[in-house]
């Protein structure tokens, strides 16, 4: 190895071929027709990978990048994600009390046992720093961009031999181990990249709606005090009082998914069938390449944040997407309609609800990271429906009915039973509980339903139980 005096990156000993797969690449992303860049500047690689610049992050790339070029592999180094994710989680500073978080859970347990039949996890509740969160999480995180990278190689590649002229053909036949590899590290950079950053924002185990983690203990939930002090400080809120808010959601998720054993491997199977149906388009990228200024690679990047290589659903992943957005949006309506039973007693709960809503309007924490993986909006944007939904079904008979909907898929409301609730309560024999009510008293009761986020509900005497 040789050290370039230009960048102080070591290069392979073969200089010419190096250099000549430089002019190749740039003359892909110029569509054979860009001035090329003068030189290599490992700043400007940096950008397009989407890595933090530091020496550190680039003597990590390209340490990554050379054992690549070295020793080519079909499969792609994952364990380069999971350094690369406690790499940037490590980065990160944030204050946090676990203590807190300690002492919220055995509460949020015991009103949480007012509030559902779903008893409480084996597991007991936990606080995990960043870099936990991101070893007990990789693991799932891997599995579910797995077919996306796949996917991004093959297509990379076709474009490459696409565009490639006949003389050299040859060569990059030779060659495609390695750019295979190399082109495998650097998703597997990116996704650490990610999901390191993911790590500060985060609040808890169950955020963003699947669990996450795996290994021992891993039911019993979790609270990221660094994340959850963070959410904190925008609000008008005692800490405590929010610590022990999100500390009853975050053990109202993990009731669920332990008693619903199948619900976890159904979303994650979901969602890994629908990565694999990613086709990429070849024209796409190299409509996209002849666009881009070698002189600033970092526009690489922002196409690969916005989506833009991801081509648009076809109709069997619109289905399976619209199936997705229905089932989080019945975790998280059952989750919020448990959740505000149980904080009852909470002052400036619903403040803090609130917020937690606003939150996941605008996508919550990993939105943006499925987007960029695998183009897939993981919203429950019918949350409000089901939310109501779930909280007339608890009205019209009580909590053992509503949460014994969730022992089998089958017995789940469908999407069509969201937009219609009476079919839903006329498929439980609820349709006639209350006292003959006409069709347009039980349509304004809905409404009033939907208007209100989870208003208080009464008792028979009438008293709220809000």
């Amino acid at each position: 190895m040789s050290a370039n005096d230009h960048d102080g990156v070591d290069r392979p000993d073969s200089g010419g071929d190096f250099e000549e797969l430089q002019r190749i690449l740039r003359d892909m992303l110029s569509g054979n027709g860009g001035t090329p860049a003068n030189g290599f500047d490992p700043e400007q690689f940096a950008k397009a990978a989407g890595i933090n610049i530091d020496p550190g992050a680039l003597q990590g790339l390209f340490s990554t990048l050379q054992g690549a070029m070295q020793h080519p592999s079909d499969q792609i180094d994952w364990s380069v994600a999971r350094k690369t994710a406690i790499d940037v989680a490590s980065d990160g500073a944030g204050n946090g009390d676990p203590a807190a978080a300690m002492r919220a859970f055995p509460v949020a347990t015991l009103w949480l046992d007012e509030a559902t039949e779903l008893g409480p996890t084996p597991d007991a509740p936990k606080t995990l720093s960043r870099i936990e969160w991101v070893q007990q999480s990789i693991d799932t995180w891997v599995g579910l961009a797995e077919p996306v990278a796949e996917s991004i190689t093959r297509a990379l590649m076709n474009a490459l031999q696409s565009q490639m002229p006949e003389e050299l053909s040859s060569a990059l036949q030779g060659a495609s181990p390695m750019l295979r590899s190399v082109g495998g590290a650097l998703f597997a950079v990116q996704l650490g990249t990610i999901v390191g950053r993911l790590s500060g924002e985060v609040v808890s185990a169950g955020d963003i709606g699947i669990p996450l983690l795996s290994g021992e203990g891993r039911e019993g939930g979790a609270l990221l005090p660094t994340g959850v002090a963070a959410f904190a400080e925008g609000l008008d809120q005692d800490p405590e009082t929010v610590t022990l808010y999100l500390a009853i959601r975050e053990l109202a998720h993990a009731r669920l998914f332990r008693h619903t054993k199948w619900l976890r491997l159904h979303l994650l199977t979901a969602i890994g069938d629908y990565a694999r149906g990613i086709s990429i388009d070849t024209d796409r990228i190299e409509e996209l390449a002849r666009d881009i200024d070698p002189q600033h690679p970092e526009q690489i990047q922002e196409l690969i944040s916005n989506g833009a290589l991801i081509p648009p659903k076809t109709e069997a992943q619109e289905a399976a997407h619209a199936r997705l957005e229905t089932m989080l949006a019945l975790v998280e309506g059952w989750v919020d309609v448990v959740t505000a039973d149980a904080a009852k007693r909470i002052p400036g709960a619903e403040a803090v609800a609130e917020m937690v809503r606003r939150r996941r309007a605008t996508g919550g924490p990993a939105e943006h990271a499925f987007a960029a993986l695998a183009g897939l909006e993981l919203r429950p944007r019918r949350l409000r429906e089901a939310a109501a939904l779930w909280r007339l079904v608890g009205e019209r008979s009580d909590m053992a009915t509503r949460d014994g909907l969730w022992a089998h898929p089958d017995l789940l409301p469908s999407s069509e039973e969201l937009d219609h609730p009476a079919r839903l309560l006329e498929r439980l024999g609820l349709a006639g509980t209350t006292t003959d009510s006409a069709p347009d008293d039980f349509d304004a009761a809905l409404a009033q339903l939907l208007d209100g986020e989870l208003p208080p509900h009464e008792g028979e005497n009438g008293d709220s139980r809000a």
